[in-house]
């Protein structure tokens, strides 16, 4: 059994910082499924919603927050998590994250303030157009040389570890002890226990055929969270990134919203700008608007993709400010100042996930969850761009004062976990077999739950789904586990919860559209679809 003071699970913005504010209280264990530095925060391109503008306020970008929530924000939240903003910028940058920068009117170096979608203001801090890329450097630096992190490597979370399996007494609520994990080139499953455990999952973008996600985004953390008994919320919010590139080597590669912000333009492949006709904020509407938006345009003409034309934006500001872009995009044989590029929507980002309070604490004694896995309060029905990665830092700070509180107060020893068995069961599967059923999973989600959903849709998704997880679990049980059998398993079982929570929203608001409840209804369905196993 490996045993430290405190585990983390994913190696993201939330997972990294936690760790870094962790080694001050003791040893901490990171495991992360592929490198330490393979995660959703490494693809971010936009960067931290903060208001530092004059022309901007803290108001100013809570009302916003609000707004594009659709009335589910929890605003008590929302004011928290803004008021932390600055603060988090400022230890970002002691850290070292290199911020660009600019000279304001008075000739003094300041923070580069970019503008996104559903911003009334520029407040996106930003590292040119790689910042999480940027961030994630930094920490995955600081983390090693705070000397405390262990970092597991190519090592795959399968279970919680629960004390109620280690006792065999049923408990309400159930204490988290750690996790069972795969060390996937010994194919192997260990106990990593801990006195608190943090959930850094990430998202859940392979659910769906069509993701700006890496490979690792198969919703772990939820599905985890799940089986244990972990209450869940929201999950019917997907959001999804309306400009991605449509081409055959990048079909994960999005185009920054950043890029509307600075006068990109999205129009048919006839080159009519349609923005307009959809809403009066035009390409700066918010993401769930603008990805309906193309979706309409692409069902209306029959067309694969529709164009996102940042000639407008003009050459020198196009490879000073969207250097990593410009540069893919060139790589590919596209010059983005020379001809629009070809985008389509892509499943972006969960704004649902596990429950937690404002100090980073689940439903279940000992586990707390940060980013994207966890549902917080702050997005509501849909995420206000670059408040994602603002949301990371201030529950990683929660996450890692909770975490240190719990140590701190914990007395006695850490519970023997039972060694993993896999008697009784058989070799793994062929490839074939997992391949099918995982393309049949994300089909049946981007076909039948994707943007624009109805009751039929929504049926026929619940029991395809249904019958996929019956097989799968058959699986699970039957043959040696290795990493394909468990993403399976999870994607699978993040469907499943996905279609129960759209099926229990009966209304269209945020990021759920359903055609046969179009409007949004205030009297019955303004709060949040809390699920639990």
């Amino acid at each position: 059994m490996n045993e430290s003071d405190f585990l983390i699970i994913g190696s993201g913005i939330s997972g990294l910082l936690a760790a870094i504010k962790l080694a001050e209280h003791g040893t901490v264990s990171v495991v992360t499924k592929k490198t330490r530095s393979d995660s959703n925060t490494n693809y971010a391109q936009g960067g931290i919603a903060v208001a530092l503008d004059e022309d901007d306020s803290r108001e100013l970008h809570i009302e916003d927050t609000l707004a594009a929530g659709g009335g589910l924000c929890d605003e008590s939240v929302v004011r928290e998590v803004v008021g932390r903003a600055r603060p988090c910028i400022d230890e970002l940058r002691r850290l070292g994250v290199p911020f660009s920068t600019e000279e304001d009117r008075n000739g003094r170096s300041r923070i580069s303030l970019g503008r996104e979608g559903g911003h009334s203001a520029r407040r996106i801090a930003h590292v040119k157009d790689y910042t999480g890329r940027a961030i994630e450097e930094v920490l995955l630096e600081a983390a090693r040389a705070t000397g405390r992190v262990d970092f597991f490597e190519n090592h795959l979370a399968v279970d919680l570890l629960l004390e109620s399996k280690l006792t065999g007494e049923p408990l309400k609520p159930d204490r988290c002890w750690g996790a069972y994990v795969m060390d996937e080139e010994k194919q192997a499953i260990e106990a990593y226990a801990a006195k608190a455990t943090i959930l850094a999952t990430g998202g859940a973008g392979k659910v769906y055929l069509y993701t700006s996600n890496p490979d690792i985004a198969t919703g772990d953390g939820l599905a985890m969270a799940w089986r244990a008994g972990a209450r869940i919320a929201n999950l019917e919010f997907v959001q999804f990134h309306p400009t991605c590139l449509y081409h055959k080597r990048a079909r994960s590669f999005l185009i920054s919203e950043a890029v509307r912000g600075e006068g990109g333009v999205l129009a048919n492949t006839a080159g009519e700008a349609f923005m307009k006709k959809h809403d009066e904020r035009g390409d700066l509407a918010p993401r769930d608007i603008v990805a309906r938006a193309v979706d309409y345009e692409l069902k209306k003409t029959g067309d694969k993709y529709v164009h996102l034309d940042m000639r407008p934006i003009g050459e020198a500001r196009i490879k000073e400010r969207f250097p990593y872009i410009y540069r893919t995009c060139m790589d590919l044989g596209i010059d983005p100042a020379r001809e629009p590029l070809w985008v389509v929507p892509a499943a972006h980002y969960m704004c649902g996930g596990v429950v937690t309070d404002l100090k980073a604490r689940t439903s279940i004694e000992g586990l707390l969850a940060a980013g994207e896995v966890a549902h917080t309060g702050f997005h509501g029905a849909n995420r206000l761009a670059s408040n994602s990665l603002l949301e990371a830092v201030v529950f990683a700070d929660s996450a890692a004062r909770s975490a240190a509180r719990i140590s701190e107060g914990f007395k006695g020893e850490i519970p023997a976990a039972r060694p993993w068995t896999s008697d009784g069961t058989t070799a793994p599967l062929e490839e074939v077999v997992f391949d099918h059923d995982w393309d049949s999973v994300r089909s049946i989600m981007w076909d039948y739950v994707g943007i624009v959903r109805s009751d039929e849709r929504l049926s026929i998704a619940s029991k395809r789904i249904a019958l996929m997880r019956e097989h799968i679990e058959t699986f699970y049980w039957k043959y040696r586990l290795n990493p394909d059998l468990i993403e399976l398993r999870n994607i699978a079982l993040v469907g499943e919860l996905i279609i129960r929570c759209a099926r229990l929203r009966r209304e269209s608001r945020g990021l759920h559209y359903n055609v046969d409840c179009p409007g949004v209804d205030d009297v019955n369905y303004k709060r949040d679809t809390i699920i639990e196993s």
